[in-house]
């Protein structure tokens, strides 16, 4: 809300709602804590010095294109992630719980720009933390300035004085403006700091990365308008102990948000995986019950991904679902429909489904899958080594068919999968793949006839 010079201005320290009047409580998220007299517009800014400069409008087909807008991050599967590489002049933010690899990436990437000076500002760790963090890197450090420090203008201070190629912020949480009551991290700090870092980037066509943190839901700590700031929101997801990670963008002004980079955390940091499929499969063992294979389209990028089911006689009175990877609710409405319309008596049955490799799978398309590995289980019996199986399952019974289908099937062939079971609805459009054979089923019961030799455990339809 706009006010005039003088004027006297309250905000909420939790959303930043402004308002002309003093209040108990913040209308805008229900917080019951009273509204805060906001500094004057011209001290919450003073630390910006020239990158306020006063712009004049130009026709657009006057603006100067540099004939390499874009530069390399050392990382290809991170240069894939941003488009091609990091746009100078842009702010790239980097989300993802505590503990799954951010500042380790970040710290690489300040490595990996060769002659390019970096300068790497923490707010949270020491000189001597992030050096040590570097050794068992192997990261010599050379060309990395290092600065610990939370004010913003301090921070844009160094940044003009040290003049780098490329600017790391580690992490946006825990830096603070001067003009602002509330505390570092809180939502006002968050948004005024990035719109500082925003505004110097621009003017000095620098690129900045900086690390972000998520609430305990998965989402960005901080305001909405965060994710509105910057150029390129990009989400590390993946199990804090598992191997493997995926980045994956959720907001890319210079590219497209349908790509996706997998690492794998080793001794020496981050490692890319040139060839995920296979790295997800590699320790697979071929007749395990209760496995199943479903290519899942992370982006425009086709994985193949190994599901797991347990089933076992439940010693409670409800029994028990549980899910790693695999949406609790969709694994409780596949448990019934297996119940209700394929005859598997689970009632009595814990269910535990898991992904393998600490990664997740949320499209419809692994519901067959999933269901093929319950009823594997169920039965003792293995799914073809050979076999790979996507579809969406509806609570008739009936199986759908999913998206991209081509493509996912010809990530299958690679790997030497020879059958594959897909919706019948899909095969007056799909073309045949080479190597693979596509058997089509229409129901749930029919799926798992065709996966399943003909035996029936005591109760079954």
């Amino acid at each position: 809300m706009s006010r005039q010079r003088g004027q006297v201005s309250y905000f909420c320290p939790e959303c930043g709602y402004e308002s002309p009047r003093w209040m108990g409580f913040c209308p805008a998220c229900g917080q019951r804590s009273p509204l805060v007299e906001a500094p004057p517009r011209g001290a919450a800014r003073r630390g910006l010095g020239p990158s306020a400069a006063v712009s004049a409008p130009q026709e657009l087909r006057q603006v100067f294109l540099e004939d390499s807008s874009r530069s390399t991050t050392g990382f290809p599967e991170l240069d894939r992630v941003l488009g091609g590489g990091v746009v100078a002049g842009s702010l790239v933010l980097m989300a993802g719980e505590p503990g799954i690899g951010k500042s380790t990436l970040l710290l690489q990437v300040a490595q990996a720009q060769g002659g390019r000076k970096v300068l790497y500002v923490s707010g949270e760790e020491s000189d001597r933390q992030v050096r040590l963090r570097a050794q068992r890197l192997d990261i010599t450090g050379e060309g990395i300035f290092f600065v610990a420090e939370t004010e913003i203008d301090q921070v844009l201070h160094h940044l003009d004085a040290a003049q780098p190629g490329l600017g790391v912020v580690d992490s946006i949480q825990a830096l603070y403006a001067d003009g602002l009551p509330s505390g570092p991290g809180s939502v006002a700090q968050v948004r005024e700091c990035t719109l500082r870092l925003m505004e110097w980037a621009k003017s000095r066509r620098v690129p900045l990365l900086i690390a972000g943190h998520v609430t305990k839901d998965g989402t960005l700590a901080g305001p909405r308008v965060l994710e509105h700031i910057v150029d390129v929101v990009l989400y590390m997801e993946g199990e804090r102990m598992g191997a493997y990670r995926l980045l994956r963008s959720v907001k890319n002004r210079f590219g497209s948000t349908n790509e996706v980079g997998v690492f794998q955390m080793g001794a020496r940091g981050m490692e890319e995986v040139a060839d995920p499929s296979r790295a997800l499969l590699s320790e697979r063992q071929r007749q395990a019950v209760g496995s199943a294979i479903v290519p899942v389209l992370e982006g425009s990028r086709p994985l193949m991904m190994e599901i797991q089911a347990l089933t076992s006689p439940s010693m409670l009175a409800v029994p028990r679902r549980v899910a790693n990877g695999i949406d609790y609710r969709r694994l409780l409405m596949l448990a019934a429909v297996l119940s209700q319309r394929a005859g598997l008596r689970l009632g009595n049955q814990d269910i535990i489904a898991n992904v393998v490799g600490g990664l997740s799978v949320s499209e419809p398309a692994s519901d067959l899958a999933v269901c093929l590995a319950i009823a594997s289980s169920y039965r003792s019996v293995p799914l073809g080594a050979d076999l790979v199986c996507l579809g969406e399952v509806g609570l008739s019974g009936e199986v759908r068919t999913v998206s991209q289908l081509e493509r996912r099937l010809r990530e299958a062939a690679r790997l030497g999968f020879s059958r594959c079971l897909v919706s019948a609805s899909s095969m007056d459009t799909l073309k045949g793949v080479s190597g693979l054979r596509l058997e089509a089923v229409t129901s749930l019961r029919e799926a798992i006839q065709l996966a399943l030799p003909a035996r029936r455990r005591k109760g079954e339809e």
